[in-house]
């Protein structure tokens, strides 16, 4: 195989805009900036939310409560019926044997196991979280559940 034939893909490289090199490049005279105004000058522009003076928008609404939205875990969410799927009886499911399987990535170490779908093979499962209906089903199926910890112990 030889290099010449290789060439990058349609849209690949773009040719770069030069501006200001006269009325027939298309982008001559005013240069896209249109006429005059601060947008127009060099170093001219205002900041996001900048409203010409005016008291801009996220100051004149009210602050107002609490949000918990910085703070809030989220989980990994993995149905019974993937562990069905990918597990055979009598495994442990943990965060290492669910990176293994491909169910999630290193960096997702808070997991809730959910009910959703059937579960006939018994498993032993130690993971952060468990639905109630998903604990009932591994439990009927003849396995055993282990809550590893809350999501602080676990990140830590």
């Amino acid at each position: 195989m030889s290099v010449n034939p290789l060439k990058a893909p349609r849209g690949a490289s773009k040719k770069k805009s030069i501006l200001g090199r006269g009325r027939s490049s298309g982008s001559g005279k005013t240069s896209g900036k249109g006429h005059k105004g601060q947008k127009a000058r060099s170093g001219g522009g205002v900041r996001l939310g900048f409203e010409g003076g005016q008291m801009p928008l996220y100051r004149r609404v009210a602050a107002r409560g609490f949000s918990n939205h910085p703070f809030k875990t989220e989980y990994v969410v993995i149905n019974v019926s993937s562990l069905e799927k990918v597990y055979t009886d009598g495994e442990t499911v943990n965060h290492g044997t669910l990176m293994q399987k491909g169910l999630v990535k290193k960096s997702e170490i808070l997991v809730k196991i959910l009910g959703e779908g059937e579960l006939k093979k018994k498993l032993e499962v130690a993971v952060p979280a468990v639905s109630a209906s998903a604990r009932e089903k591994i439990e009927k199926a003849g396995g055993k559940v282990v809550t590893s910890g809350t999501a602080a112990e676990v990140t830590e």
